[in-house]
């Protein structure tokens, strides 16, 4: 009983401590420090900035393919036995370059017979000419008669042609000659060679494929352009619409999968006649130096082209911009601290700003720090940073 009666006793005080703590919590919940009322929270503080005031110009980004400027498929045009290989396969080789010999033994034949037939045509001519003017001498003699005299001018004509003849087959087997010794059209790179010295080529006529060339530098690209895009660089463009693409110059910076930016200089140099129907792109092709043969053909490549200059752009930083359901917005302080949210619309990026078209004015203070504090609506402590307008800038190239 007694141990019953200490356990009553102990659950009793610790109910009395309880409650007593209740009620500090309550009365001092009901007074602040001071005794007064809570004070009210200050405006939080944020930084604005004016935007930048530039000149940019703006750019299209295009994706394409390299291709080979020219590219030739040797082959041969005579008939006989590849005698011998003068290339390694895929070495660099010079124009006129020796690359194959075929046999030659039955073609310098042929040339000695063509230049002898001119040889015997031209004997016979010299031999008709002699022969009518002594007869033309005896007619007026009354030693002949016109007929001999217009026959000696037959062999004369029939002469003159047959040298004519001569002296084209004399060309004709230097041709077929010349053949026999297969040389680079151009400075190029060579493929594997496909046929093997000591077989016959240009058998029956046919023009048997011995290997293949291409001219690395300069380098094509290959690219298409929307018809949304190009319309607007239409409608931008100052130079007649009829203008040949080889009479400007426009200049187009490639760049590589592996490359950062655009380091390769070029320009364009060829457009379509008109846009496919199918799929409303128009074609277009760069050019581009490859001296060091570091492009090869069949690569991707990114292309960023000028499309037009834009004089005093606003552009604010990146950070100051955001996005919901409603689009693109900054918030911007007006003359009475209290934050406004401005729908805008944004154009190029310019390292770490974003170029403004549409919703923003030069002399709006933007919040460039502190926005997640600033409230539409709601009065901030603003901060001004004072910048002055940097000089003019070239815009990142736009997504195509």
């Amino acid at each position: 009983m007694q141990e019953r009666n200490f356990s009553v006793a102990i659950w009793r005080t610790v109910l009395m401590l309880l409650i007593g703590v209740a009620t500090l919590g309550i009365v001092g919940g009901c007074k602040s420090k001071g005794g007064g009322p809570a004070a009210a929270a200050p405006p939080p503080g944020v930084t604005v900035a004016q935007p930048k005031v530039q000149t940019v110009t703006d750019y299209l980004t295009f994706t394409g393919n390299t291709a080979v400027i020219d590219s030739v498929k040797l082959v041969a045009r005579v008939e006989g036995y590849l005698e011998e290989l003068h290339f390694t396969d895929g070495t660099q080789v010079k124009k006129d370059d020796l690359l194959f010999t075929i046999q030659q033994e039955q073609y310098k034949a042929q040339l000695e017979q063509a230049e002898a037939q001119l040889e015997a045509q031209q004997a016979a001519l010299s031999h008709a000419k002699t022969e009518l003017v002594r007869y033309a001498d005896l007619l007026k003699q009354d030693a002949s008669s016109q007929i001999e005299v217009d026959h000696w001018q037959y062999e004369k004509e029939t002469a003159e042609a047959g040298v004519r003849n001569a002296k084209a087959q004399v060309e004709i087997a230097k041709l077929n000659l010349s053949y026999t010794l297969v040389k680079a059209p151009f400075d190029g790179r060579m493929g594997r060679h496909l046929v093997d010295p000591g077989n016959v080529v240009g058998a029956l006529g046919q023009q048997t494929p011995l290997a293949e060339i291409e001219r690395l530098d300069p380098m094509y690209v290959y690219f298409t352009i929307n018809e949304r895009d190009l319309l607007r660089i239409r409608q931008n463009e100052k130079a007649t619409p009829h203008q040949p693409i080889t009479d400007k110059t426009i200049p187009a910076a490639i760049g590589l999968m592996n490359e950062e930016g655009f380091p390769r200089e070029g320009r364009l140099d060829f457009a379509s006649l008109s846009v496919a129907p199918t799929t409303g792109t128009l074609q277009l092709r760069g050019i581009v130096p490859n001296q060091d043969h570091s492009l090869l053909p069949g690569l991707f490549a990114r292309i960023r082209v000028p499309t037009a200059e834009r004089r005093d752009a606003l552009l604010v930083p990146g950070d100051a911009v955001s996005f919901d359901q409603q689009g693109e917005y900054v918030l911007v302080v007006n003359d009475k601290n209290v934050v406004e949210r401005r729908a805008v619309k944004t154009g190029d990026q310019i390292d770490n700003s974003l170029v403004i078209d549409e919703g923003l004015k030069a002399d709006d203070w933007v919040i460039v720090e502190g926005r997640l504090q600033a409230i539409p609506g709601r009065e901030v402590n603003s901060q001004r940073d004072d910048h002055s307008a940097s000089a003019p800038a070239k815009a990142a190239p736009a997504s195509n």
